[in-house]
């Protein structure tokens, strides 16, 4: 593809295995997340494993001032920027809504919407510039659902599903694409951030189920990205076999 491709939240999860899998086809990469020790970490094994030039960000994306610092000083060299993939989010807490913390809300909204309209209005004049450009946003089957104790984790996922139907439309006359994925249960890191360090909890979450890896939406993200420049997958929801929305699941007992 030999393209450049901005990942944001690139040191965990769905965000490394974008990362890996745009690497391993010859695509440059911007990586942004707030652990440089992990950037830094990752950006040299992705460099000597592929033989591609990587580009590390660290940066909080709720910090709109730090957002725009990083790409106003973007080095030329990295201007053409092909596809943005907004991954970096999070879920805190699954507390009912009378008893849930308020600084849980503010990070999930700061993180989740905040961060993606910071980042994308930061990056869109570089797209419009070349007249082209594809702007995945990683959203949840919680933006399509609502489930008990979701609360405000699934209100900023719904935003996302709304926030990427207006960019496909407002962006039409830039020939700008625009994907919105929606992934089930997915094993990684989410679960142990949900639930703040709780391992036990976070594990009991797929007891008994075979969840999406990171890497299967790596793979999906990557096909979306690869198609035509003429065919836009404009929003698809992805689960295991073993789950149908946010409520219906089948576990092995």
């Amino acid at each position: 593809m030999n393209k450049i491709v901005l990942i944001t939240g690139a040191t965990s999860g769905i965000g490394k295995a974008c990362a890996e899998k745009f690497a391993a086809n010859k695509n440059n990469l911007i990586i942004t997340g707030r652990r440089n020790d992990r950037l830094t970490e990752l950006k040299t094994d992705l460099e000597k494993k592929f033989g591609i030039s990587v580009l590390s960000l660290c940066f909080d994306v709720q910090n709109r001032d730090e957002v725009e610092a990083a790409f106003k000083t973007l080095p030329e060299q990295w201007h053409k920027i092909d596809i943005l993939i907004n991954n970096a989010g999070l879920a805190l807490g699954r507390d009912s809504f009378e008893d849930a913390d308020m600084n849980d809300w503010e990070t999930m909204l700061n993180t989740n919407v905040h961060g993606l309209l910071y980042v994308s209005k930061a990056i869109l004049p570089f797209m419009i510039a070349q007249k082209k450009g594809h702007i995945i946003n990683m959203g949840s089957v919680a933006g399509k659902e609502v489930y008990e104790r979701g609360n405000v984790y699934c209100a900023s996922k719904f935003a996302v599903d709304a926030i990427s139907k207006a960019m496909r439309i407002d962006l039409l006359k830039n020939n700008i694409k625009v994907t919105g994925i929606h992934p089930g249960a997915v094993e990684t890191e989410f679960s142990l951030v949900r639930f703040k360090g709780e391992e036990q909890t976070a594990k009991a979450a797929y007891t008994g189920l075979t969840p999406l890896t990171a890497a299967d939406i790596a793979d999906t993200v990557f096909y979306c990205a690869s198609l035509p420049d003429h065919v836009c997958i404009n929003d698809l929801v992805i689960t295991c076999t073993q789950q149908a929305g946010t409520y219906y699941f089948h576990k092995n007992q």
